[in-house]
């Protein structure tokens, strides 16, 4: 395993950085560092850009997720604000 420290975070036209120790293993990491050699760039730069593209590609599937289904139910056999009134029903009394 190696251990790999992220650095980059931009908020509006500032630069920050933030470090960060990853776990990456070792299989992962020497595609990275190939990655970073055939495009010669830093192995930061496409850490980032494998991530960016990662967290893309996350969000894109939360947004083909059909609706959850609803149901109509009726109104509530109970008073839903009255504790007591919900024990009784779920105690069958």
């Amino acid at each position: 395993m190696h251990r790999y420290i992220l650095a980059p975070l931009r908020i509006e036209r500032m630069f920050f950085h933030m470090k960060t120790t990853l776990i990456i293993p070792d299989q992962v990491f020497r595609e990275l560092k190939r990655r970073a050699a055939r495009k010669r760039e830093t192995l930061s730069a496409v850490v980032e850009e494998v991530l960016r593209c990662g967290l893309r590609a996350q969000a894109n599937d939360r947004e083909d997720l059909p609706p959850l289904p609803v149901h109509d139910m009726g109104a509530p056999l109970v008073d839903l604000a009255d504790r007591d009134a919900l024990y009784r029903a779920m105690e069958g009394s």
